[in-house]
């Protein structure tokens, strides 16, 4: 079986084609266009403009992914690529953007005569963690962290999800480019702030103190909306010069980063003793950061030493056609050539009827 799968929930339009024998997968193109440096200037995703990058790049991606998986020939301009399925996000994201590439994956099958399935990005971004072993033991908690969600989900089996807890206001991610923002730092703000943060001499000469919010509250939700702020009332509380310092931002960013991270691991692990899972799952574009994914991998050997623990790929932890593909192949039985069907959904939650 091959899929070719197609996302466009945000600012990174991706193409993919996944190959599929005795259960068993091979990667034979995973294409993503970033359009980070088009939005940098804003501080963040503006819909509209990223719609517009979208239907310029949606083509020229196709073409270089069926190239790349030679399922096409250079020069020749008749041959049809031999696919079995297409798959693309509904949701959740923006939904001027997904509209854009489930319109395109539409007329695509309609060409080809070919069954589309439906995607769910979250549960994509957690499958995300079986592109390269097979998912074993259950039930599973799974921490989804992006610049739009913060979400504890139970993975009771593939398929069947119940979320436990998300975030009341700022996703972790959002919290993130806001400090950023704040500390003159370039968009995105996770990796910007990771960067700073790996350079603090941790002396803590400036004494920042941030919350950890609700991180004794008994529920599985999260909050950081007031982590943010907190920053922002330190930040003009200093001086201009302290204001401009590197050691101030770079003590700041190794602060906020703690923070973030202690709230999530300790929520996931409650949640993890709570349900006596079997697997804790990371998922998201956030989960790339190295001081998360170690962290929380000895806490969980310290605290939980029979637990598994599956983390993406770095480079599959931010948005990608290739975990689409994934869920896609999971999800065969919602295949349909009733091609109206396939309609967006912003604000599509995990488990959801598609």
């Amino acid at each position: 079986m091959k899929i070719l799968a197609i996302e466009t929930s945000c600012d990174d339009t991706g193409i993919a084609v996944l190959k599929i024998k005795n259960s068993k997968f091979e990667v034979l193109s995973n294409i993503v266009s970033s359009q980070v440096k088009l939005h940098k200037k804003y501080g963040g995703v503006y819909p509209l403009l990223a719609r517009r990058e979208h239907e310029r790049n949606l083509a020229p991606i196709l073409k270089k992914a069926l190239l790349d998986a030679k399922l096409l020939k250079p020069k020749n301009k008749t041959q049809k690529a031999k696919l079995d399925l297409i798959a693309v996000t509904v949701g959740p994201g923006l939904e001027p953007c997904l509209w854009t590439g489930i319109n395109f994956a539409v007329d695509l099958a309609k060409k080809m005569d070919l069954p589309l399935v439906p995607v769910n990005h979250i549960e994509a971004h957690i499958l995300a963690n079986f592109i390269d072993k097979n998912p074993k033991s259950f039930p599973a908690i799974c921490l989804v962290v992006s610049g739009g969600h913060t979400q504890l989900i139970l993975m009771k089996r593939m398929g069947e999800y119940k979320i436990l807890g998300e975030t009341r206001d700022d996703a972790a991610g959002e919290c993130l480019d806001k400090v950023a923002r704040i500390l003159g730092l370039d968009y995105p703000g996770g990796p910007e702030i990771a960067k700073e943060a790996a350079k603090s001499n941790q002396k803590k000469k400036y004494r920042i103190k941030l919350p950890r919010p609700m991180i004794y509250q008994k529920n599985y939700d999260f909050s950081f909306s007031g982590l943010k702020t907190a920053v922002l009332y330190d930040f003009k509380s200093r001086s201009p010069k302290i204001r401009k310092s590197k050691n101030y931002r770079q003590e700041m960013c190794f602060e906020t980063q703690q923070a973030v991270t202690d709230v999530l691991i300790r929520k996931t692990l409650k949640a993890a003793k709570d349900f006596k899972a079997k697997t804790i799952i990371l998922g998201g574009g956030v989960t790339a950061n190295q001081e998360l994914r170690e962290r929380l991998k000895e806490r969980i050997k310290k605290d939980l030493p029979k637990i598994a623990y599956y983390r993406p790929e770095q480079k599959y932890c931010t948005d990608n056609a290739l975990m689409t593909a994934v869920a896609a192949y999971y999800r065969q039985k919602e295949k349909t050539k009733n091609w109206k069907k396939i309609m967006a959904n912003a604000n599509l939650a995990i488990g959801e009827s598609l």
